[in-house]
């Protein structure tokens, strides 16, 4: 049943605090007996005090007497009102009370009976079997029966002492002979100082006590042997008299003898039990080597749970052995003589035991009462009935009550006269046994006991069930509604149950909504609310997997949960196993929806599932892990099915490790050209292991095999054997045969160099023909060669040629090749454009026309034409202006039959010039005659800037400065502004400038609450310009800050406030008095209001200042402070403050000051040396210089410079202005200057100008440098050559 969340939202028919107290009984609690069933009346029914029947809870036991304070019987039984007791002895009346030789005690709810004599003489009259009955106004219980016996403790009795002999090798029994006592006893053999005797699968205690011994030794004499008997019951242990064992020594050899049975003898017994029981089937046998002994069932195998062996295998423990052990057993011993085998018939039965127990109940009047009782037993028990312990028989007869022939009691139309006590008894030869069933008649007010408004969830496709659990007798009927709906049980999913409650299968989103149970015929009823949520869904459930070794695997798992529901609980599982995250290796890590699986091995192979799971329910979904990895190369590779240009290769497939091969990649080695290496020839599908490879003549073959899965490719196979192709004739000439012609008077042919494998034989060549076409005639000019480019020279410029290209080689031509156009070397064109014309569109456009040039003059295909235009200025400027201005040159290309041209976006008002050429591959042909013409005036651009000031509340300057692009003569400007607003609708207002040369205004009347947006544009004849925008607004009168914080240290007082925006700056003082130490008032320097932070400093620590703000001499801001720390007081003076001190210590320092500059200079003028020896020899720590760097070693300003871009320590240049850039000429044209006077090799060093190698002077023009490249001749062809005709 899915879990459900109950809510408590009302309640219904709760007592208030006055109400009497109301019992919570249970009824007819029957816990004394398995057999017996229990009643309860629910602990929420609230009732006041009601009628129990009597309940045996302790029922008499079975007793044997030894003495006269072991007679104790007892009986103990629970019932409202008390139960009374009495007795039966052997089936007639017994009064204990009445007996003066008993003591009775008898309390609320149990009755016992003790002997009172002291004498055993008087036990003997008590054996028998009694009975308890326990009764009170509701009838009367029955106990079981208990017997009582008497029987004597055992007694140590008087003994000889026994003296054994026997030959060594033979067997004996040494026996024990325990008293005759009803008690079982427990026997241990022992020796004089009570250690045991070392029992084994030759010396062992039989069930008799006896001691066997199935061979003896010489280690078996000993005097000692004692027999000590055990009884628990009167805790007692006799010790025999000692036996003593003599074994004589055979003084010749062991004769061996086969197993034969001590106990029990012969080769069959029987035995008997009773289910339930325990049983031992015993063997023991003799035999010289010990025999070995197994037990086998003739008719079946022996029961594993109910079966053990013990005492060294010599016993068959049977515990609660039960009919199906019934059969025939074998022990079987065996040593090298032989074996002997002994049969046990075990035939098992039963004293009667309880199928079926009559229930007991609570009934109200009128109804039928069926009390079923079945017993079984061997033999089958008879079942018989008593009603408050009197036989059915011995009543008076009643048509109501019926005895069926299975045993069974049914009372019909039952009234409250029938309330009573039944007792149903099973008898067979092995006892009795009795249960206590109550019947009783009883009205008791319905009551519904789920509580009211309880709140039931389910998810969609659960079953749902709600409570409704009533009591009542007569058992109350229930009805249950919904709302208005008169029908809810025609829906085949509703369905009512037997305890009250409502099922409703498969329930959905409809069935939600409040439900009513009511008791019929009462107004009696509650509500339950049912919700129902969303199910739990998956929906991207982790996905089957396949992955490398040693990488690592991650399954997602995504779920849809009800957003009503808590986050739900991601449970992993492993082969149904639960997962848990690992901390020590981090094999499994959970990361939200994702299950990681690192460093995946073979063991982590498995189903994986994904439990999505919520307080209402679970959803799962699983996902394999399958480990992968690249195939293994495939074996064995075969060549067959040899042919011309074709061959089989076979092969064997490798593993393909969990990864099945998509397909095989066939490569091949030409040993002729290993070079190449191995290239792809073929590729077949997976589930192929054979492939036909197309081949090329006169190639030595290698082949091998690499198979391809989803993780990868494997390794390739080992190589197979070789396979030589014949040669062949051409099959094919090379492709893109073309001219490639760039000088003039030669002709360049060029095509795609051909495969080596496309060779087909040895000697190959390529057969190079030309001819013109036209004049030349049908005879073809023909030449070899083995590499293209091929060229013709001394032919004229582009001139048009037929070529083409054969392959050749020892075994014959290729295919006839098809010829192909081609022409000689293009030179530039010799005429430029005539008819140049320029037509003026707009200010910006142009067209340009010219006429078509004569295409004998181009000289090489006519590509098109070229246009320049040169923008000169603008116009009306004089020549020096525009000598300043750069030129701007603009190059337009058109197609080769193009004669006109639109140009657009020149400037306007410029002047433009304009010249036109032709052009082919080799060049441009000569400009046409310069065009000159102006464009325009047009509209001028953006001011080049337009800057916002305000001088007052009300007020705005503009400043501007010209645009930069006037295009034109520039006549004023146009100013636009208006508010800024939500709705953007405010007013446009105009302000028109007339006078050019004006660059500010100011517009006053303005909204010191506004913003305004500001639009200027120039002006020209042509019209207005382009805009330039800016947003602002006025700038407020400012004030001094007073909203202000402040931060108090020792010395120091920060304060910080909040500038205001749009607010002018204003200059304000703060002024600050000491009140501990009487001093006047202090004020600081000027502070602006839009600093909005300043430090106050030295101020004392520990006292109290009074602050003030001043503004135009009056106070804006006052408060008092307390600075941090302690008050200072005076110190006392000492003798480190005095004068005479100061100055002796500053002489002192002095003076060593000076001693260390003397040092320094005297080392800085040693000997002369060469810097260069010295920047390659190490440095000496004491030479590194010091951090002022005033003194120091002697570099070269290349290390110098270095230093300084790459020292952490601060540099000279950092702390002086020695070596400022105005001091310093890195061009080496100048030294340093400094006061310190420097070596003259150095100086020479850092003051020597950089030389400049005279190689690179040397070289030649590379314009007038031009080698014509020659392809190499091989094989003795030449690559060129010259054509005279």
């Amino acid at each position: 049943m899915p879990h459900t969340q109950r809510q408590q939202v009302g309640s219904r028919g709760q007592c208030s605090s006055s109400c009497p107290r109301l019992l919570i009984l249970v009824l007819l609690s029957f816990t004394a007996q398995p057999c017996q069933t229990a009643i309860h009346i629910p602990s929420n029914y609230h009732i006041s005090d009601l009628k129990r029947p009597p309940m045996i809870i302790t029922q008499p036991e079975s007793v044997t007497v030894f003495s006269v304070e072991d007679l104790v019987m007892s009986c103990e039984a629970s019932g409202n009102p008390q139960p009374i007791f009495h007795w039966t002895k052997d089936g007639k009346k017994f009064d204990p009370s009445s007996d003066p030789d008993l003591r009775v005690t008898e309390d609320p709810g149990s009755f016992a009976f003790y002997m009172h004599s002291s004498t055993m003489e008087p036990l003997k009259q008590y054996q028998g079997k009694y009975v308890c009955y326990a009764s009170n106004d509701l009838g009367t219980a029955v106990s079981n029966e208990a017997i009582l016996n008497i029987d004597a403790p055992p007694s140590q009795q008087k003994e000889r002492k026994v003296n054994v002999k026997s030959e060594e090798g033979s067997s004996i029994v040494l026996k024990c002979n325990p008293p005759q006592s009803s008690m079982e006893p427990i026997i241990h053999w022992m020796d004089w100082r009570l250690h045991h005797i070392q029992l084994s699968k030759r010396v062992m205690v039989g069930k008799d006590g006896n001691l066997y011994f199935a061979h003896l030794t010489s280690k078996d004499s000993r005097d000692d042997y004692t027999c000590n008997v055990q009884y628990l019951a009167t805790r007692t242990i006799l010790a025999k008299e000692p036996i003593t064992l003599t074994v004589n020594p055979s003084n010749a050899l062991l004769r061996n003898r086969r197993p034969h049975m001590m106990r029990p003898t012969g080769l069959r017994s029987e035995y008997h039990a009773l289910r339930g029981q325990t049983i031992e089937l015993e063997c023991i046998v003799q035999g010289l080597p010990t025999p070995e002994v197994s037990w086998v069932r003739k008719d079946g195998e022996l029961s594993e749970s109910r079966t053990v062996k013990t005492m060294f295998d010599r016993r068959l423990r049977f515990s609660n052995i039960s009919e199906s052990d019934s059969g025939e057993y074998q022990c079987i011993s065996e040593n090298s003589q032989g074996k002997t085998v002994h049969t046990y018939t075990l035939t098992v039965e039963a004293a009667p035991y309880w199928t079926k127990e009559p229930l007991s109940q609570l009934y109200a009047p009128g109804e039928t009462v069926r009390l079923d009782c079945q017993a079984d037993g061997i033999p089958n028990p008879t079942i018989s009935w008593t009603i408050n312990g009197i036989p059915i028989s011995e009543t008076d007869k009643d048509p109501r009550r019926t005895l069926t022939a299975s045993g069974s009691l049914i009372l019909n139309d039952v009234d409250f006269g029938d309330t009573a006590i039944y007792q149903c008894r099973a008898s067979n030869k092995y006892g009795t046994i009795l249960t206590n069933t109550n019947v009783y008649v009883i009205e008791l007010p319905p009551q519904i006991l789920t509580e009211d408004g309880n709140t039931y969830t389910f998810t969609e496709g659960q079953k749902a069930l709600l409570e409704c659990e009533t009591f009542g007798s007569p058992k109350p009927k229930v009805i249950w509604e919904k709302g208005s709906m008169s029908s809810l049980l025609a829906d085949p999913r509703v369905n009512p149950l037997t305890d009250g409650g409502l099922e409703i299968t498969n329930v959905t989103k409809n069935d939600e909504g409040f439900y009513t149970c009511a008791i019929l015929n009462t107004n009696l009823s509650v509500t339950a609310e049912l919700e129902v949520f969303n199910r739990t869904v998956i929906l991207s459930p982790p996905q089957n997997l396949k992955v490398q070794p040693e990488t690592t695997a991650i399954f997602t798992c995504l779920a849809f949960v009800d957003s009503n529901l808590s986050p739900p609980l991601i449970q992993w599982r492993k082969n149904d196993k639960k997962l848990f995250e690992s901390h020590s290796d981090e094999k499994y890590t959970f990361e939200g929806q994702d299950l990681i699986i690192a460093n995946v091995e073979a063991d982590d192979e498995g189903v994986y599932t994904c439990q999505v799971i919520t307080k209402l329910d679970m959803a799962e979904a699983s996902g394999t892990l399958t480990l992968c990895d690249r195939p293994d190369p495939p074996v064995l590779l075969q060549i067959s099915d040899s042919k011309r240009r074709a061959v089989t290769l076979s092969w064997t497939p490798g593993d393909d490790h969990n990864a099945p091969v998509q397909e095989y990649v066939v490569e091949y080695e030409d040993q002729g050209s290993k070079e190449r290496g191995w290239e792809e020839l073929k590729r077949v599908r997976g589930d192929e292991v054979r492939a036909s490879l197309p081949l090329w003549p006169y190639i030595s073959y290698r082949f091998r095999v690499i198979a391809i899965n989803d993780v990868g490719k494997s390794d390739p196979s080992k190589s197979s054997e070789i396979h030589n192709t014949l040669a062949e004739a051409p099959d094919k000439n090379p492709e893109d045969v073309r001219s490639e012609s760039m000088d003039p008077d030669t002709l360049v042919i060029t095509w795609e160099q051909m495969d080596k494998r496309d060779f087909n034989g040895p000697k190959f060549k390529y057969r190079v023909m030309w001819r013109r076409v036209v004049g030349s005639g049908p005879d073809w000019h023909m030449n070899y060669t083995t590499t293209p480019p091929f060229i013709v020279n001394s032919i004229s410029n582009f001139s048009a040629f037929e070529i083409k290209v054969q392959a050749v080689n020892e075994k014959g031509e290729g295919p006839e090749a098809d010829p192909v156009i081609g022409y000689s070397g293009e030179d530039v064109p010799l005429e430029a454009p005539m008819n140049v014309g320029v037509v003026l569109m707009n200010s910006t456009t142009i067209k340009v026309t010219w006429g078509a040039v004569d295409r004998e003059t181009v000289r090489g295909h006519l590509l098109g034409y070229k246009i320049y235009l040169t923008r000169l200025g603008p116009r009306g400027h004089h020549r020096g202006r525009r000598a300043q201005e750069l030129e701007s040159i603009l190059i337009t290309e058109t197609g080769p039959n193009e004669e006109k041209k639109v140009i657009s976006d020149l400037r306007p008002y410029s002047h433009y010039t304009l010249v036109v050429s032709v052009y082919n591959k080799k060049g441009e042909g000569p400009p046409s005659e310069m065009l000159s013409f102006k464009t325009e005036e047009g509209v001028p651009g953006p001011p080049m800037s337009l800057t916002l000031d305000s001088p007052s509340e009300t007020e705005m300057t503009l400043h501007w400065m010209p645009p930069s692009q006037p295009n034109g003569i520039l006549i004023g400007y146009l100013l636009q502004y208006q508010q800024v607003t939500e709705s953007d609708d405010s007013p446009m207002q105009v302000e028109t400038i007339d006078d050019p040369t004006v660059t500010h205004l100011t517009l006053k009347g303005l909204d010191r609450h506004s913003h305004y947006r500001f639009y200027l544009r120039g002006r020209t004849a042509a019209g207005d310009g382009e805009l330039i925008m800016r947003k602002g607004a006025t700038t407020l009168d400012g004030a001094p800050p007073s909203n202000i914080s402040l931060s108090m240290g020792e010395n120091s007082v920060n304060f910080s406030w909040v500038a205001r925006k749009r607010h002018r700056n204003v200059p304000f003082q703060i002024h600050y008095l000491n009140k501990n130490d009487g001093s006047k008032w202090k004020k600081t320097e000027k502070v602006n209001s839009s600093q909005s932070f300043y430090q106050l400093q030295g101020l004392t620590p520990g006292s109290e200042y009074h602050l003030q703000i001043i503004y135009n001499n009056s106070t804006h801001w006052e408060k008092s402070i307390q600075t941090e720390g302690t008050e200072v007081t005076a110190v006392q003076p000492s003798f480190a403050t005095q004068g005479w001190f100061i100055g002796l210590v500053s002489a002192i320092v002095l003076l060593l000051l000076i001693l260390l500059i003397l040092c320094f200079i005297k080392r800085s003028k040693g000997g002369k040396y060469s810097v260069k020896d010295k920047e390659e020899g190490p440095m000496d720590s004491e030479a590194r210089p010091m951090k002022d760097e005033t003194f120091g070693e002697y570099r070269s300003l290349e290390s110098d410079l270095e230093e300084k871009r790459t020292a952490s320590q601060p540099s000279l240049c950092e702390e002086s202005k020695l070596c400022s850039q105005d001091n310093l000429d890195f061009n080496g044209s100048s030294a340093i200057t400094t006061e310190l006077n420097m070596d003259e090799s150095l100086a020479s060093q850092i003051s020597r100008p950089s030389e400049v190698h005279e190689g690179f002077h040397a070289l030649p023009d590379n314009s007038s440098f031009n080698p014509t490249s020659v392809s190499p001749a091989t094989n003795g062809m030449p690559n060129s050559v010259t054509i005279l005709d």
